[in-house]
């Protein structure tokens, strides 16, 4: 493990993640540690979204970035200890923060802790407080994976962070107009035009505290998301009953149970339910394009129950 000189020095300052995140993807670029997978970007409209769609240019690499682990060509953990290359800073005393390895989206943070922590255990409030701390620094999205069918590629806890805009067009994220559309009840939101379970919950009464102080108030909201989707932690490690994805900005906090990860082929993780998905070529488009999006979403959900009439 890093000792607590070599920790010290990359501790992080307020306002410096950004520059200490392009400054760590530079030279990891340059001494081979980051491999970014190439994508071709491709959007279009559908049910009311103006999606993303990254199509593999290299197909060959990304299935050698999902199998390495597998074939003992990387660490079974990579993240015990994270490569020196790839490490950004020390966040908080659980977590630190280090660059994706095998990234489709520039500068790909993941926010991991630094003991293991199983996946699948519902987040703590120091998660909170590490994920706010990030956002906090510059326009992001930050997201959960919990489990394999949710998209989670390792077992030990990491959240995620990509900046935002999501591509070089620069627009909006894709769902955020239909997330502005939510009707609330007893503050949670739902989205009458998605077609899986789903709750949504607003943060723009937190934006202003530091993270310390949005941790308590942040992991209550997550648990009311949990509450009203019907997932629950069970036993001593309060394990998930059910996979599910989580995206956070600094306005709203969305949860999205799921059923399986792949959808015909297509694996499907949090940025799929934010309106960005991955395909493996121009037939999976394709296909795509055909079903719909929110279909696509909604298979590899949970299916919403219709209302019994009074």
């Amino acid at each position: 493990m890093m000792d607590a000189e070599t920790a010290a020095g990359v501790a992080l300052e307020p306002g410096k993640l950004r520059q200490r995140l392009l400054e760590t993807t530079a030279r990891a670029l340059e001494g081979g540690a980051l491999h970014s997978i190439a994508t071709e970007s491709v959007r279009f409209e559908a049910g009311g979204v103006n999606w993303l769609v990254r199509i593999l240019a290299n197909l060959r690499r990304k299935e050698q970035a999902r199998t390495a682990q597998a074939e003992g060509t990387v660490p079974a953990n990579p993240f015990l200890p994270p490569e020196p290359d790839l490490l950004v800073a020390e966040l908080t005393p659980p977590h630190r923060a280090v660059l994706n390895k095998f990234n489709v989206i520039g500068h790909h943070l993941l926010v991991v802790t630094r003991a293991f922590e199983a996946q699948e255990r519902l987040l703590t409030p120091a998660d909170f407080e590490a994920l706010w701390l990030c956002l906090g620094e510059y326009p992001a999205l930050g997201f959960y994976n919990g489990g394999a069918a949710a998209g989670a590629s390792q077992r030990h806890r990491h959240l995620q962070l990509v900046p935002l805009p999501l591509d070089a067009a620069g627009g909006p994220l894709p769902l955020g107009p239909l997330l502005d559309g939510a009707a609330y009840r007893e503050g949670i939101g739902t989205v009458a035009a998605l077609p899986y379970r789903h709750a949504l919950a607003r943060l723009d009464d937190l934006r202003e505290l530091a993270p310390g102080e949005a941790a308590g108030p942040l992991h209550d909201r997550y648990h009311q998301l949990l509450a009203v989707t019907g997932i629950h932690g069970a036993g001593p490690e309060a394990l998930q009953s059910c996979p599910y994805n989580l995206l956070v900005t600094r306005e709203w906090m969305l949860l999205v149970p799921r059923s399986r990860e792949f959808w015909e082929g297509m694996s499907v993780n949090a940025l799929g339910y934010a309106g960005a998905l991955l395909v493996r070529d121009r037939e999976q488009l394709r296909r795509l394009r055909a079903v719909g999006p929110l279909e696509a979403l909604a298979a590899a959900g949970v299916g919403i129950k219709p209302e019994k009439n009074e």
